[in-house]
Parts: structure tokens; sequence; C-alpha cells
């Protein structure tokens, strides 16, 4: 009997619609062995609930698959690079039905220190003096929507400017990848990313545009350019498992952050619309 749809994380129909054609076909073992046990829409379910809820694997609720085996897919699709196809599949879907070309020519990139759990081990951990916070940093790109290009974790005490040169040859290197049409070549970027990491990107053909605070700020202003990249950040960290830093290695962690730009960009496919947040409710009394 198919598991009953029961959880917020859950893909509704109209979201598995989008997603199944994603999935590698399911197919016999290689060695002659039986066929896949557990429907591909329960794995997923389960993935999306670890992610969402930031659960450990092993405390996945019983109506799941064992975790065991939703583990192995999770590591076997990674190893396909499949969570890096549907990034990319599903970006273009959501610029196409904004209007814009399926790939985009200007992007956005920050980065964000977050603390580790005891299960991040020393070899990949450090400390950030400016934001007080011992654990990992996440570097991302985004293009002007939002939407994840891509993404590198690496030890909080890793500098911006030399997180950034590191970041721009992965973006490169996923466009050659997905022999990509169209290639980022301006990117938008805080003061933190300033100086010789600026002029480094020219041998890259890309241009670094600064985009610093107004210098009589005082408190939260929306900053031109860099809220959309912001705000992507608030996407992801509203998935629990990114709450903090839970993953031994960083590329799980990595793996975390495009299963959560999946699932927000396949609910912003059916929905139509980017998400809005309901207004103030007032207290009624009784």
């Amino acid at each position: 009997m198919a598991r009953v749809q029961r959880y917020p994380s859950d893909l509704s129909d109209a979201e598995w619609a989008v997603v199944e054609p994603l999935l590698p076909a399911p197919s016999a073992h290689p060695r002659g062995g039986r066929r896949e046990k557990h429907p591909r829409r329960e794995i997923v379910d389960a993935i999306l609930y670890v992610v969402r809820t930031g659960c450990a694997w092993r405390a996945l609720p019983v109506d799941f698959p064992p975790w065991e085996t939703v583990y192995w897919y999770f590591t076997r699709w990674e190893q396909q690079k499949l969570t890096f196809r549907m990034v990319d599949a599903l970006r273009a879907m959501v610029r196409q039905e904004a209007g814009r070309d399926p790939e985009p020519s200007a992007g956005l990139m920050d980065s964000q220190s977050v603390k580790g759990s005891d299960t991040v081990g020393v070899d990949t951990r450090g400390y950030d003096a400016g934001k007080k916070v011992n654990g990992r940093k996440r570097f991302i790109v985004t293009d002007t929507l939002g939407l994840l290009l891509v993404a590198l974790v690496l030890p909080a005490s890793v500098q911006d400017r030399d997180g950034g040169r590191k970041l721009m040859l992965e973006l490169r290197h996923r466009q050659i990848m997905a022999k990509a049409t169209r290639r980022v070549r301006h990117l938008f970027a805080d003061a933190g990313f300033a100086g010789a990491f600026v002029d480094w990107a020219r041998t890259l053909r890309t241009t670094i545009e600064i985009v610093r605070k107004p210098a009589d700020q005082k408190g939260f202003a929306v900053i031109p350019r860099r809220w959309a990249v912001e705000r992507t950040f608030a996407w992801l960290t509203a998935h629990r498992r990114l709450a903090r830093d839970h993953e031994r290695h960083p590329a799980t962690s990595e793996a975390i952050i495009r299963w959560a730009a999946i699932t927000t960009m396949t609910r912003r496919i059916t929905r139509g619309h980017a998400a809005t947040r309901p207004g103030p409710r007032p207290l009624a009394t009784t």
C-alpha cells in the first residue's frame, strides 16, 4: 500500500509531476537483482523531510522507507550529479515563466557563516572572527531572481575574497559541465569581496560590481541588488537542516543546500509566483 501523504514537506501531486521526469529511470540491479522495492516519490519525500525538519537520518518516521535505503539513494544520486541537473532544469523553468532567458548572464554572490555541530570535524571547520561563529561558511551564486546557481561550503575562517575565487572556479566548471550557451559575466557582491579579488575575476572575463551600504545607514535597510541573494539565504535557512551545519563532509552540506533549492523552486513553479508572507494578524479577543 502506498504511503499516505501527511507531512508539510511531502510533494503534492503537481510538484511530483515536475520532479518525476528529472529523476533517473528505475532499473533492475546491474547484477541481475530485483527491481527497486520502494516508490521514488517516497524516497524523495523522505529526503525532503530530513532537509525541512532537520531530523537525523535514523530518526525518519516509520511510514517512510528504511533510513538506510533513503540515505543510499541520497548518496547514489549525488554520485550521479543528479541534484546539479535538477537545480539547472528547475531554475530554467522558473526563469522562463518569469519571461527571462533560461540561462542567466548576471548574478549575485554572497557568503553566510553558520555554527557547526560536534559532527563537523576540525579539518573542515574554522572561526569567523567578524561574525564570532565557529563552524562553516556557505558561498553561493544566484541569478538576479535569487535562484541558486552554485553552492560551496568551506571553513568559516576562509575570507570572502579567498572563498570567492574557489566559488568562481566552481561556477565556471558547472557552466562548462552543463554546456551552458550563456555564461555569467557580471556579478554583484558586497564589500567583503572587494580588493584583489575584483582584479583576479577579470582574468575569467567576469566583472565584479561591489554594492556597498550607504555610509549613513543605521539599522536594517534593503540594499539594491544584494537583497535578492540575502533573501535566498533566508529561503535556505527556513529548512532546519541548514539552520546549523551538521554534516561530516562539506560535499554533503552542499547537497542539502541543493535539495532545499529544489523544493523551493518546485513549489514556486506549481504556485505560479514567488511565495508571499501573510500580513499581520491582529489578536482577536473573545
